[in-house]
């Protein structure tokens, strides 16, 4: 496990085009994800512990925002042969488990996770519905240990964005497994 934080991604970038498929082979497109009020965009996978320990954080968050129009999708882009826990027959078993009803789509090819400039799992995005940055960075302040959090940043991100609030300024980068790059 070799832990790494986010790249910055200037806020007000536009978030770049994909086309992926869930492990069910269904096609999602970008541009059709979007709440009337954004998108977070969150790069994950099966096997980290880092992403195992805030899974469940980010399917409440999904839960409690999905009606204040904020649509959630994660990206398994770790989808290497090395890490047979992250192919799409785990995904599915992560879905089940975890009851996750937003899209979770396979990167396969790594492409999208490049044009994000992803690097940890789990890596967050969130968008306004014009597809701008708005934040990225950690879920929260204790990755370990939810009943140690004090800092909920992604949940504020979320809910000023619903608001209608300016991001906050002081965001600070996730971290997490390195995504498992293919040479």
């Amino acid at each position: 496990m070799t832990l790494v934080y986010s790249q910055d991604m200037p806020i007000g970038s536009k978030m770049p085009s994909f086309r992926l498929k869930d492990p069910d082979n269904r096609a999602f497109e970008s541009g059709d994800l979007f709440g009337g009020k954004g998108l977070l965009v969150v790069f994950t996978c099966n096997h980290c512990p880092y992403a195992n320990a805030q899974w469940p954080r980010l399917v409440a968050l999904a839960e409690e925002f999905k009606p204040r129009g904020i649509h959630t999708v994660a990206i398994n882009s770790n989808i290497h042969p090395d890490y047979p826990e992250d192919a799409p027959a785990g995904m599915k078993s992560k879905m089940a488990e975890l009851h996750i009803d937003f899209p979770y789509l396979v990167d396969d090819t790594q492409e999208v996770a490049r044009l994000f400039a992803a690097q940890c799992t789990p890596d967050p995005y969130l968008f306004d519905k014009e597809g701008h940055l708005v934040y990225h960075g950690r879920i929260d302040d204790n990755w370990k240990n939810e009943k140690e959090v004090t800092r909920r940043e992604l949940r504020e991100a979320m809910d000023r964005l619903v608001r209608g609030v300016a991001p906050q300024a002081d965001q600070h980068p996730s971290m997490g497994c390195s995504i498992k790059w293919r040479r």
